[in-house]
């Protein structure tokens, strides 16, 4: 082979990689909107988020709160669960070795609050080990699961058992988590973000059969579900990726309640994103190595769709790095034509691709205006997405492929403090 051959080669290839970049993105937001749409003319109009149905029984709910490091959020989580509007629940909050205040909050609060009851470690065991343990002294059936500086909405339980109790398969529920922190530009994009990319896919894969993963930060499982597939692991980073995971490859739904609403904070420094996204994406890693083998067995067939998806969102990634870093590389040498990137914001690529954002943006911002009045005026600030997230995305995805495959083998995840927001007093 000759290298003018090699070397054509090499330029088709690189040219096909970088526009896959511009155009996986583009393809992607038009099937997001369509599932989203059909997901809210088929079941979302249908309801109102100020009327929760009523069930025909009210089992036992075992709410389960694991915490490290929460001294300034758990008595207000803890608060906000007693003003529950659902009959029977019990509170465990798990003190996973806390270095603060938290155990002490939480064994005053034990004595004042008849519901709530204290699981203590002395040292750091990870959520998965929390979570595990609490749900084996849970009296319920039903075991909803929060973070330990989230708020969740008082009818939430109600909407999320409305599942379980009429589908019989339905394993677990993955709430409708909406963000408390907007002091800063990047919390205001959040917004967006958890309406326009979490929700919409959500919505859309719902509809297509299979949801990637629940939102560790408010989700219901059955407990007979988790019996059967081992609880959670405790060596995952993203132990509810993977426990989504398993659930559906053992032929357990797993369905989005969007009325199932839980306040949540989230990071606001670069530092602070980086450290969550990148956790994310290693978590998504280790899933996607980890279960390769068993999307050859035609049983788990369901899954494919979703499997492809995040194979080809990691392929975007790196796609999307070695545009950026040929653009750079540009500015020094000269590359050759199909390879050299004289820009990052092609003038038709740009143009199309901003268009379809701003559109996936405004459905999605209209659709979650149910639940938030004023949602729309974050719409503007959606124009950052892209420049801001789509770079942290790209390079975390990246990086956390590499953890992924270079991880210990069976090595705890554990708990680390993380970012919190700058969080507003009239939030």
């Amino acid at each position: 082979m000759s290298f003018e051959t090699i070397s054509s080669f090499f330029v088709n290839f690189t040219e096909g990689l970088i526009n896959f970049s511009y155009y996986y993105p583009f393809f992607m937001a038009y099937v997001w909107m369509v599932g989203a749409i059909f997901y809210y003319y088929h079941w979302e109009r249908k309801t109102r988020p100020d009327r929760p149905p009523q069930l025909s029984d009210y089992p036992m709910v075992s709410v389960i709160v694991p915490c490290y490091n929460e001294e300034e959020h758990i008595e207000e989580t803890i608060e906000y669960l007693t003003k529950l509007n659902y009959p029977h629940y019990e509170i465990i909050a798990v003190n996973d070795g806390s270095s603060d205040k938290t155990g002490e909050i939480l064994r005053k609060l034990e004595h004042e609050i008849p519901e709530l009851r204290v699981l203590e470690f002395e040292e750091n065991q990870g959520k998965a080990m929390g979570l595990n343990m609490a749900a084996m002294i849970s009296k319920g059936e039903y075991l909803v699961c929060i973070d330990g500086d989230a708020i969740l909405d008082p009818d939430a339980i109600t909407w999320i058992m409305t599942h379980f109790l009429t589908g019989p398969r339905v394993g677990a529920v993955t709430g409708n988590p909406r963000i408390r922190t907007r002091s800063t530009i990047l919390g205001k994009i959040q917004v967006g973000e958890f309406s326009a990319i979490v929700g919409m896919i959500k919505r859309a894969q719902r509809i297509y059969g299979r949801v990637f993963t629940i939102s560790g930060v408010v989700a219901a499982f059955r407990k007979s579900a988790l019996h059967s597939v081992g609880y959670w692991h405790t060596d995952m980073v993203t132990e509810d990726i993977d426990v989504s995971w398993r659930l559906q490859l053992s032929h357990w739904d797993i369905r989005f309640e969007p009325n199932a609403l839980c306040w949540i904070l989230m990071p606001e420094t670069l530092k602070g994103l980086w450290k969550q996204r990148l956790r994310w994406a290693q978590g998504g890693a280790e899933v996607l190595l980890k279960y390769a083998s068993k999307m050859k067995d035609i049983k788990s067939r369901r899954m494919w769709g979703i499997y492809m998806e995040y194979f080809l969102s990691l392929f975007w990634a790196y796609s999307a790095v070695l545009t950026i870093s040929l653009w750079i590389l540009g500015k020094f040498v000269e590359l050759p034509e199909g390879v050299n990137v004289p820009t990052l914001i092609p003038s038709v690529h740009g143009t199309l691709l901003g268009i379809t954002f701003m559109l996936q943006f405004a459905v999605s911002l209209g659709i979650d205006s149910r639940y938030e009045k004023g949602i729309a005026k974050y719409y503007y600030w959606m124009i950052w997405y892209p420049i801001a997230f789509w770079l942290i995305n790209a390079f975390t995805t990246v990086v956390g492929f590499v953890k992924a495959v270079l991880k210990e083998p069976g090595k705890r995840a554990v708990w680390e403090s993380p970012d919190r927001g700058l969080r507003s007093r009239n939030d």
